[in-house]
């Protein structure tokens, strides 16, 4: 867990040349909750880029913060709820917006309960559902979170094997 500047460094050293590459990247995280077999996940309100379209939900890494402390945040301000724990990260990828790169990490999340009996105070979607894993296919999903979709699928079908 560390501390994001919002600063990423690169090294790269072949047989002729050795450079350095310093770049500026922005962190996103996605939060997979997983509760009775099922994975949360939130349709996003209808305006902006990625309006309307399904995700995990989760947000941008503020400049000081830590992916966990963003996760707490995201879900908090997005959700009205709590987390009870964040657990480890369990898939990354990258991707470019609006030509910057942007590297999305996949935490394991707890929450509090299912926002079924007592709803979820909603910021930035229209709903939510829990649902099982092999579904997050067949809905309209924002592109960046397909790319972490293999390797959440994967950790959550292991997870309920146990």
């Amino acid at each position: 867990n560390y501390l994001h500047t919002g600063w990423h460094i690169a090294f790269c050293i072949s047989s002729s040349h050795a450079f350095i590459e310093v770049f500026m990247s922005k962190v996103s995280i996605a939060c997979i909750a997983l509760l009775n077999g099922k994975i949360l996940v939130a349709h996003r309100n209808p305006t902006g880029q990625m309006g309307g379209r399904w995700e995990f939900p989760g947000g941008k890494v503020e400049p000081g913060e830590t992916d966990k402390e963003a996760v707490v945040r995201e879900i908090k301000e997005e959700f009205g709820i709590t987390v009870v724990d964040v657990g480890k990260k369990i898939a990354e990828t990258s991707f470019i917006h609006n030509e910057e790169k942007v590297l999305l990490h996949a935490y394991r999340i707890y929450v509090p309960h299912d926002g079924i009996e007592k709803k979820y105070t909603l910021t930035e979607h229209t709903e939510y559902n829990w649902i099982p894993v092999e579904d997050v296919a067949k809905l309209n999903f924002v592109d960046s979170d397909l790319l972490l979709y293999p390797k959440v699928k994967s950790y959550i079908l292991e997870e309920l094997k146990k």
